[in-house]
């Protein structure tokens, strides 16, 4: 599993990368989008948008399903990758660099430390698949 140990990771198959200054890109995950297969349609909040941990932002739909994405952070966006909506398929072609989707700036900084390292993420998909 393609994990780099960068960034931080949610339970919701996001991955995080602190941009530093109370920033951070989002995506989803080489699992995520692996389990989705070929990704077809991204839906993504706008700029200036209010997001919530926790809470529903967007929706990536595939020809096996549609998955809610659920924001590992609070914030509000201060961009979005019109790539990945105009072509989604980058997201499983690179879901760590040309198919990332938002950057939010935060409102608590101290939010990272609720989530995984990559080892963290790794085990907690392993149990996953077992079970």
């Amino acid at each position: 599993m393609n994990l780099p140990d960068d960034l931080y990771y949610s339970p919701e198959h996001f991955w995080v990368r602190d941009e530093g200054k109370g920033r951070v890109t989002l995506g989803i995950t080489d699992f995520a989008q692996k389990q989705l297969g070929s990704l077809i349609f991204i839906d993504l909040p706008q700029v200036e948008d209010e997001v919530e941990a926790d809470d529903e932002m967007g929706a990536v739909e595939s020809a096996k399903s549609v998955s809610d994405l659920i924001c590992p952070v609070s914030g509000k966006i201060i961009d979005v990758n019109q790539e990945v909506i105009n072509e989604p398929t980058l997201v499983n072609e690179s879901p760590y660099t040309d198919g990332w989707m938002v950057v939010v700036e935060l409102s608590d900084p101290a939010q990272l430390k609720d989530l995984d390292t990559a080892e963290d993420y790794e085990s907690r998909v392993d149990n996953e698949e077992e079970e």
